[in-house]
């Protein structure tokens, strides 16, 4: 399952994921990985949650970002959720031409992985909900 955090920079797209994670992982079975631009929100963090920085990994566009999201979860077989802050960027897609092409391209492979590997991804995106697809309105869960 894919589930989206929407709305424009500055709107607090961060704050909803970072306490959906810290809630969900008090209840979680498996494993939970936040994939972020930087380490800034470290700490705010539960310390049961893994902390990956994208930035160090020399990802240069979204066909990469998938490949790498796929190499984490062959390696983690009790990964069970995976949070993506700042998607447009660390998916390499923020200076993308026809974002919400490749959004709908993306999102379609994350819908995908998730089906086939079981592990659900929640992905803030700085875009308002009516510049999404029907399609990706659908998966909404919350909108700023």
């Amino acid at each position: 399952m894919v589930q989206l955090i929407v709305g424009r920079k500055g709107k607090g797209k961060t704050k909803h994921l970072l306490d959906k994670v810290n809630t969900e992982v008090k209840d979680i079975a498996g494993n939970v990985v936040y994939l972020d631009k930087s380490t800034k929100h470290m700490f705010e963090l539960n310390n049961k949650i893994r902390l990956i920085n994208v930035s160090d990994y020399m990802v240069t566009n979204s066909d990469e970002f998938v490949g790498f999201i796929c190499g984490i979860i062959s390696q983690d077989h009790d990964l069970q959720q995976m949070y993506f802050d700042s998607f447009l960027k660390i998916a390499c897609m923020e200076d993308s031409a026809a974002v919400s092409e490749d959004i709908n391209t993306v999102i379609g492979k994350l819908e995908a992985v998730s089906t086939k590997f079981n592990v659900d991804f929640v992905l803030s995106i700085s875009l308002d909900a009516h510049e999404l697809s029907e399609d990706l309105k659908s998966k909404i869960i919350v909108s700023l």
